[in-house]
């Protein structure tokens, strides 16, 4: 009977617990993380999406972090205006951390693996697709089980211009200094003819 009792209260106490243990998949779409009879904060979120660039390019990583108060629980996902589903695949998941499928894609997204603190340290690294041109990062971030924000967006990042030079690492500034090199004998011989 203590038995029976005891599973019974631990079904009923188990929503109150919320996803310790990560976001569920039905949170993926919209990024409610179904903590039971909780809803999410209605001021602006306290954190800010970083990525370490604005430009997508083929092959490239791209590090994205979280900055604000230290926090517990988290989803993120990279998304197209077109849909809501998870785009590209993110690499090895930090400390604390784990991939979640959404959209069928078994790395599309990452959540919380425990409730340990996560901070601005936390440094999470996507692959963009081959056939995305503009993306950006969505996230919903809780501090604890009854403080959490929704829908918080990065700037949006664009694909690049993968031309001859920039795409094997080239440097758009030398790339100007060699159009210089070029005008500039052009600009002598100019000079020197008679007008």
């Amino acid at each position: 009977m203590e038995l029976l009792f005891g599973l019974v209260l631990l079904q009923v106490l188990s929503p109150c617990f919320g996803f310790p243990n990560g976001a569920p998949t039905s949170a993926c779409d919209d990024m409610v993380p179904r903590h039971s009879g909780v809803q999410p904060q209605p001021t602006p979120a306290p954190y800010t999406i970083l990525t370490s660039t604005r430009t997508l390019q083929t092959g490239q990583p791209i590090t994205v972090t979280i900055t604000g108060a230290n926090y517990r629980g988290v989803l993120l996902e990279a998304r197209s205006a077109a849909s809501t589903n998870a785009l590209g695949s993110w690499q090895l998941p930090p400390p604390d951390t784990k991939f979640l499928q959404c959209s069928g894609n078994a790395q599309g997204a990452i959540t919380h693996a425990n409730t340990n603190l996560k901070d601005g340290t936390t440094v999470f690294t996507w692959m963009p697709p081959n056939n995305t041109s503009t993306i950006y990062f969505m996230a919903t971030v809780a501090q604890q089980r009854t403080v959490y924000w929704l829908n918080i967006r990065s700037g949006i990042l664009t694909k690049g211009s993968e031309g001859i030079g920039l795409a094997a690492g080239g440097n758009p500034g030398m790339a100007s200094k060699g159009f210089l090199l070029l005008l500039a004998p052009c600009l002598l011989v100019s000079q020197m003819l008679p007008r």
